[in-house]
């Protein structure tokens, strides 16, 4: 014998979504709050997230700069040391939020 789950402990499954349901078994019933009613969907983005967009934009290898390194490194014209500092002050600058 095949049992019907619908009839089990009168359990009555939801509506479909969109549809209306019985509101205290009267036959009444309510509509389910339209979008329209309760105005626009609102997104904002935050600072942070805004930021870390810019930055996963920044092209992962600059070969010229990186050819430009090399030269430097390799005719002893590159200043390892004062270079950090003044590069992470212009990253920061181009790209946190004004």
């Amino acid at each position: 014998m095949v049992n019907n789950v619908r009839n089990i402990n009168n359990y009555t499954p939801p509506p479909p979504v969109g549809q209306t349901s019985p509101a205290g078994g009267a036959g009444k019933s309510r509509p389910l709050p339209s979008r329209a009613a309760s105005g626009a969907d609102k997104v904002e983005i935050s600072p942070i997230a805004q930021f870390l967009s810019r930055i996963a934009e920044i092209p992962d290898i600059r070969a010229e700069k990186v050819e430009q390194i090399r030269q430097e490194l390799a005719n002893g014209d590159y200043d390892v040391e004062g270079k950090l500092p003044e590069a992470l002050e212009r990253f920061l600058e181009e790209n946190l939020p004004q």
